[in-house]
């Protein structure tokens, strides 16, 4: 007799599909099989039965360097994600300039405990890597389960030289850490900008041009390279053009430690939802800005091709008002918007409708790119797939449940969706955290606080034979050893 079993489902992971009944004891899948009973049921017939999806890229209760605050905390953004058919996210921690990182660590676990809904990690963004950093504080944050670092590639206020990178990098690689970055060539995007408001092109349409692509495609190779030379893994994260995709594709092809993300936004949406009347444009900027439909299609087929190990939402909230987007007034130039849109709650429904719906991917990628990669990827050992021993984090999900996207859905504290209008088929009607209900039939159960903290693993690297620099090998470099 188990504590509840889901019966007459279609189970699907990220290799099969069948069908079977899940038995679930103590928060964790205990069985499958046929002719489960348990104290509880959940009939699933006609239904898809899929491992709860893992957000992996999420800004929640962060500040921006310049001080805005996301509009969603611990409890907000956990709620949307869970009706979005998640049962698990890592948001970022972010340190600034001044701040140590046990005190970020510290700083977000005030604000998590206690108000999430489903479980959390937390990636940390690293802005400030002094020797103290490097030597002492990195390293237990990679003993406290925070097993990803991100950095900056831009942002004066966030981004670090090329010698910075590389120590993080080193770093990263001697404690079994994934190195994260935002790669955009900084230089470019500053010196575009000041000349387009200089000519006085300061509407938010004008932040698209101002990110070129070759910002981007620059930047990713340069941090390939700079992971390259000291064998280091690297993920790459929010990919907007076929260009920066390419470069992954090919270091992955050589054998290198390097992993793409794409985000929700470069599939679906284009510059033009930038140039809308007034400062409705605003709603829609992001960095790496969108781009247009070619661009659309060659990514769809690098996620096809499996050149995007994860797919996320890059969730920054900031409302459009004075609290968020419009924090400079109803007249600030593009330089002076929040970059960020929300997005936590689509994900997983506008990849289902346009992916498996339309025929672009397979149900099973569906599970990889929503759950299984970022679990593996991540160190999230327990969680990803529908086997026995795993957390019960499962969705349940409707196949034909046809919806039209509006605010009200998201469950954030957002006030639009850029996805507002949208017609989706496909949606998650139940969400499991560790075996407890947290939506069902369109209603929130679980309370603030039933989400627990997730210390993560290191990331698997097996089959990835990484690069050697010769310079770095004491057998051609005339006998030098140089540290890692």
């Amino acid at each position: 007799m188990f504590d509840l079993v889901i019966k007459g489902g279609q189970i699907v992971t990220a290799t099969d599909t069948y069908d079977a009944d899940i038995g679930i004891s103590d928060g964790q899948i205990a069985a499958l099989g046929r002719g489960l009973d348990g104290q509880d049921t959940i009939d699933a017939t006609g239904k898809l039965v899929m491992p709860g999806g893992i957000e992996a890229h999420c800004h929640i209760a962060q500040e921006s360097a310049t001080g805005g605050m996301t509009s969603d905390d611990y409890r907000s953004g956990s709620i949307s994600a869970a009706f979005g058919g998640n049962s698990c996210f890592v948001p970022f921690a972010a340190q600034h300039r001044g701040m140590g990182v046990t005190e970020t660590l510290d700083l977000y676990d005030s604000r998590a405990q206690g108000s999430s809904v489903i479980d959390y990690g937390y990636h940390l963004i690293v802005a400030d890597p002094t020797e103290k950093v490097l030597t002492e504080e990195l390293p237990a944050a990679f003993a406290r389960g925070v097993t990803s670092f991100k950095v900056f590639m831009t942002y004066d206020l966030m981004r670090v030289d090329d010698r910075q990178f590389l120590d993080i990098l080193t770093v990263a690689k001697t404690h079994g850490a994934l190195t994260m970055v935002h790669a955009e060539n900084s230089g470019m995007i500053s010196w575009i900008s000041d000349r387009l408001v200089a000519a006085g092109h300061t509407s938010p349409r004008y932040h698209a041009p101002s990110h070129p692509a070759l910002a981007e495609s620059e930047a990713v190779n340069r941090a390939i390279s700079l992971a390259k030379l000291v064998d280091a893994a690297l993920l790459i994260v929010h990919v907007s053009t076929p260009e920066g995709a390419a470069l992954i594709s090919d270091a992955r092809l050589a054998g290198a430690k390097i992993f793409g993300e794409t985000c929700t936004q470069y599939l679906f949406l284009t510059r033009d939802d930038l140039d809308r009347p007034g400062m409705d444009g605003a709603k829609f900027m992001c960095s790496p800005p969108l781009r247009d439909v070619p661009t659309q299609e060659a990514l769809w087929r690098h996620l096809q091709a499996g050149t995007f190990s994860v797919f996320s939402s890059d969730h920054a909230p900031y409302r459009f008002d004075e609290s968020g987007k419009l924090a400079n007034g109803p007249d600030a130039t593009f330089k002076q918007i929040a970059n960020g849109m929300p997005g936590i709650g689509m994900r997983l429904p506008m990849l289902f409708s346009e992916g498996v719906g339309k025929g672009r991917i397979t149900l099973q990628q569906f599970v990889a790119l929503s759950a299984t990669n970022a679990a593996r990827l991540y160190g999230l050992e327990k969680k990803g797939s529908i086997a026995i021993g795993m957390d019960a984090d499962i969705a349940i999900w409707d196949p034909n449940e046809t919806r039209t996207v509006t605010v009200e859905d998201q469950h954030d504290n957002m006030n639009y969706t850029p996805f507002e209008g949208w017609q989706v088929t496909g949606w998650p009607v139940t969400v499991l955290s560790r075996g407890h209900r947290v939506i069902d039939a369109g209603k929130l159960l679980a309370q603030p606080g039933h989400g627990q903290y997730v210390a993560r693993a290191k990331t698997d690297l097996t089959g990835y034979p990484g690069h050697r620099a010769v310079e770095l090998d004491p057998k051609t470099n005339f006998g030098a050893e140089i540290a890692p």
